[in-house]
């Protein structure tokens, strides 16, 4: 996994495990793999994968079963999907938007890439 300078290594991971969530990688209500095996496999601090899953937790993405491990809650994806759209459309949108207009793209040329894209993105 690479990381990104503008944002907070542990909310990185914590997209990526919910990544992984919404994808089915991980199934719903199953265990998750621990702090510790994260962490070497994402090469981080085993204390970020802890602020990850405690960010997590607090959204109930996760549930922590003490003594056994973490595991995703059964509406996780909902969960998650919700999250994130209510933060796409009020802080990565308006940028976009600027970005867009700026540049002066049209909905047009923007409709022919999305197109593509979900072609693309859908047949792997």
């Amino acid at each position: 996994m690479e990381f990104r300078n503008k944002e907070a290594i542990y909310l990185q991971i914590a997209n990526h495990v919910a990544e992984q969530i919404t994808l089915a990688k991980w199934p719903l209500e199953e265990k998750i793999p621990s702090v510790r095996d994260l962490a070497v496999e994402l090469q981080v601090n085993p204390n970020t994968v802890v602020r990850a899953y405690e960010f997590l937790q607090n959204k109930a993405v996760i549930l922590n079963k003490r003594g056994i491990g973490f595991f995703i809650a059964a509406d996780a994806k909902e969960k998650i999907m919700a999250y994130n759209k209510e933060r796409f459309l009020n802080q990565d949108l308006p940028e976009f938007f600027k970005r867009i207009y700026l540049l002066d793209i049209t909905m047009k040329d923007l409709a022919e890439r999305y197109k593509a894209f979900v072609t693309n993105y859908s047949s792997k």
